[in-house]
Formats: structure tokens, sequence, C-alpha cells
């Protein structure tokens, strides 16, 4: 019963074969019995959760249930919820408690969904494995010696373990799909403004999107219809009629035109991988689809170009948490101390004074040295070395260049396609620890993910056939510009094939 879908759930409360508190209490066993050793949940509202089961029973039970009745979400520490603590996975914000809810959350709200706890994550989404997290690492419900991707490991480790049916996640650059392949669970990033971002504790605002993490390709429709939309608290949002999506899932894929790019498929591709892609390629032409050769010259250019501007603007939106206006500050009574202690010695030897820091620049520096993981601060670090004026021009101005022509290959390849296919990821889940001394082979985690992002386009990923080491894999779909609709019918359709 923990891995019911929310179609599932909604026919058996129709039919009166389960109550709504029986599913909740269902998902609550579930975290009881794996958290302590999967470490997904930060919070978990039971009693919350209970309370609003038997009053979406009751409006089940008269007719006026919303339409997520029967929904049992978690939800990634980076988007808030008013009245709870959101840390994003940092010292930072240890105690930071919000006091407004994230459109996103309303919507789900408002639409009977119940909220079941907060999820761990990579801290201010800044990883690929969950490990970078004040919380510690999430482990992979397939296999607790793995990462389960990042930095939404928590939101897909908790579907893949069956503690809730479905979640929200944020893409900045894969965090979203990566982990949901790495998991074996459906991971959708929106189009770029299709869903508010008001709520979502930035890391970099040009990237950052929410979407759902879900067992099905209709579930994740199901969460986007009522998510996405125009919102007045987010002048990025997009006005673009909301489609039926849930509809699009059972819409033949007979006649679509996938295009194949080979810079996805070459170095640095597990073979395994490239094999179960290519197999399910094969499956979907069987279905009527065509593959078509296109070209994305600039793909090599992806990673750099990422990490130059994400970082750039993590830089910027970091630069809040100064232990004085937010975030986490550093024992001022001690530094005092520390800064008469250091006087003292500089007096009694003749040195000079005026060369130390105050205790106003010290709490500055130690706030943000104790409150920022080692992850964060090489990426503030490299945002404002690429913003510094000496170059500016050569690095972050360049960037956006590329970022366009970036946008331009995908343009150029969906005037002959409908969606584009690539793997998730290059590789299935790593051994924890494996990585975190190398953060270059870290970010290479994201390499088929992050180009998607700098474009704004929409992408999934949908686990297909296991590798033969036994854990997922995933397939990575993207369609043009507000187009999530093909993904989810090309999703529902990869679905149905492996059924």
């Amino acid at each position: 019963m923990n891995f019911i879908d929310i179609s599932t759930a909604q026919r058996a409360l129709a039919s009166g074969e389960q109550k709504l508190t029986d599913i909740v209490n269902g998902f609550l066993q579930a975290i009881e019995e794996k958290n302590e050793s999967l470490n997904i949940f930060t919070q978990v509202f039971d009693e919350e959760a209970r309370g609003k089961a038997v009053d979406i029973q009751k409006k089940i039970d008269n007719g006026t249930a919303g339409k997520l009745a029967g929904c049992v979400i978690g939800i990634k520490e980076a988007i808030v919820q008013d009245g709870k603590v959101a840390t994003a996975g940092s010292k930072m914000l240890q105690n930071f408690e919000s006091v407004y809810a994230s459109t996103a959350v309303k919507r789900l709200e408002e639409q009977d969904a119940i909220i079941i706890g907060r999820l761990n994550m990579d801290e201010f989404a800044m990883g690929s494995s969950n490990e970078t997290s004040v919380h510690g690492p999430v482990k992979n419900p397939h296999d607790p010696t793995m990462v389960p991707g990042g930095s939404s490991g928590g939101s897909a480790a908790a579907v893949a373990a069956g503690m809730c049916n479905v979640t929200l996640g944020s893409d900045t650059g894969g965090s979203i799909r990566q982990p949901a392949s790495l998991c074996g669970v459906v991971g959708l990033k929106p189009t770029y403004g299709r869903v508010s971002r008001y709520g979502l504790i930035a890391y970099a605002s040009s990237f950052d999107c929410i979407g759902p993490i879900t067992q099905t390709a209709e579930d994740s429709a199901r969460i986007l219809e009522v998510i996405a939309g125009r919102d007045e608290k987010d002048a990025t949002s997009s006005s673009e009629p909301v489609a039926d999506y849930v509809s699009s899932c059972n819409d033949s894929i007979n006649g679509m035109k996938i295009g194949f790019p080979a810079e996805y498929f070459g170095e640095g591709l597990d073979p395994e991988i490239k094999e179960r892609v290519l197999q399910t390629l094969e499956e979907l032409k069987s279905l009527g689809a065509e593959v078509v050769d296109v070209s994305m010259p600039t793909t090599e250019f992806s990673i750099a170009t990422y990490y130059i501007l994400a970082t750039a603007e993590a830089s910027s939106n970091l630069a809040r948490y100064d232990g004085i206006r937010y975030g986490y500050r550093a024992d001022l009574k001690k530094l005092k101390s520390e800064l008469a202690e250091e006087k003292k010695k500089l007096e009694t030897n003749g040195g000079d004074v005026s060369a130390l820091d105050s205790a106003l620049i010290r709490l500055y520096k130690r706030s943000r040295t104790e409150g920022f993981g080692t992850e964060v601060k090489r990426r503030i670090m490299l945002g404002t070395y690429v913003l510094s004026a000496g170059y500016y021009d050569a690095y972050y101005a360049k960037a956006q260049k590329i970022r366009r022509q970036i946008q331009q290959d995908f343009l150029n390849a969906f005037q002959k396609v409908d969606v584009l296919v690539s793997p998730t990821s290059p590789t299935t889940a790593f051994p924890l620890g494996s990585k975190t001394d190398d953060p270059l082979e870290m970010y290479l985690s994201d390499i088929y993910t992050i180009s998607a992002n700098l474009a704004g386009m929409p992408a999934i990923s949908v686990p297909i056939q296991k590798h033969s080491n036994g854990l997922p894999v995933g397939i990575q779909f993207t369609a043009p510009l507000f187009n999530e609709a093909s993904l989810l019918k090309m999703a529902a359709a990869v679905e149905q094939n492996h059924s």
C-alpha cells in the first residue's frame, strides 16, 4: 500500500475500500521504519497529517474534495511553509521559521493534498549527491551504501522508499531529474516560469524551478496542473495557459519525432546505460515514434557555462546571509574577547593595532565561515571571482553569450523534432563519499541535465530497465518551451511499455 499512486488512492477512496487516515498512517509507518537509516525526512507532521486526513475524508464523503485528495506529499526544505522551519540544509538557516507559504505549497493545500513532512537536501541546493546537508547525507533506498543524487535527494528517495506518494523538489541544474534517475522514480522540471518560484529559497534565480517527483507520469501531470500558472508574487512566472496534462498521458506517440543528439551519447557514458536508452528508443519506435538525428554542438560548453553563471547568481543571492540581516550569527561576545586579547598582545609588543579587523568585520567573516558548508563556500568564491571587475567580461559576459547559443541549439533542433532524448545521468548511483573530494567529477554528474536549465526548457526523467548492478537507470526527454504535455505523453508511453 505504501507505493500507492494518486490515481490508485483516489479510486480506493471513492469506492470506500480505503480511508484517507489509513493511507496517511501507512506512510507514517513507513517513515518510522525507514527514516532513521535513510535520513530522508528532517521534519514529520504526523498529528497534523492525521488531522487533515480526517477533515479531507469528510469532503470526499460529501463530494466536495479537491483534485489532490488522496495525495500525501513531502516538501523539499528549500520550499517554505508557513510556521515551519526551512533550513535549506544549512546551518546558516538552522533556526529560520517561515512566516509565509510558497505559492506551490498553497496551491497543493487548496486542492486537499496532505503535507506529511519536510525533506533533506544538499545545502542551498548545491550538490549532486545529497552529501552537503547539515542534516547529514541521505541514502539511496535501493542500496543504502549509495547516494540518492541531489540536490533533491530527499525528495526522490522519499518516493522511492514509499514514504509518501509525491514530493516537491527544485531543479537548478538537474536537481529533480538526476536524483529521480538514481532512485528510479519520475522527475519533472517544468519550463522556467511555468511554476512560481515565490517561497523557494534562492540558489540561482534564472535557473531555479520547482517541480514534482512521483511514481508515475500521470501523478506528475496531476501535480503540475495544480502548481503551474501565473503568480502575481513572482514576476518571472508565465501567464501561458495551463494545459490538461493528465489527458496528455493517454495520448498516442504515433508520429512523434524524437531527436537523437550524438553529443549526448559519447565519452563518459556508462555503456549499459547507453544500451538501455537505445533499447527504450526501439520500443518507442514500435509505438509509432520516429527517431531523428540532430546536432547540439554547444553541449561541450554546458558544464563550464552553468558553473560560471549559477555560481555568480549564488554569490549575489547568498550575500544577504551575513549574520546581521539574515542567518546564523557567530558569538559576538567571544569575538570581542578575542579582539581584546589580540589588541593587548600587539600593544605589549609595539604592534599596529589599527591593522586588526573590527568586531563587526569579524562577525561578518565568522558568521559566514561557520554558517556555510564547504561546497557553498566554494561556489560563492567562484561566483564572486567571475563577477569581479577584472574577470567579468572574460567569464560572466562570455558565458551569457554561450548560454544564448545553447538555447539556440535547442530551438534549431525543435524545428525538426518534438522532443530530444538522452540519458539522465552518465552513471547509476555511486557510493557515498566517492566523489566528495573531487568537485569536478561530482559536477559531471549533471552533464545531461544542465543544458535544459540553461535554455529554460522543460525536461523529464523516467525510469527504464535497471542496470546489471541492480540500480535504477533513467531516460530523459526535453521539449520546447511550455510543451510539458509532450514530455508527459512520452513518459507515459515508456511506462506503459515497461509495465
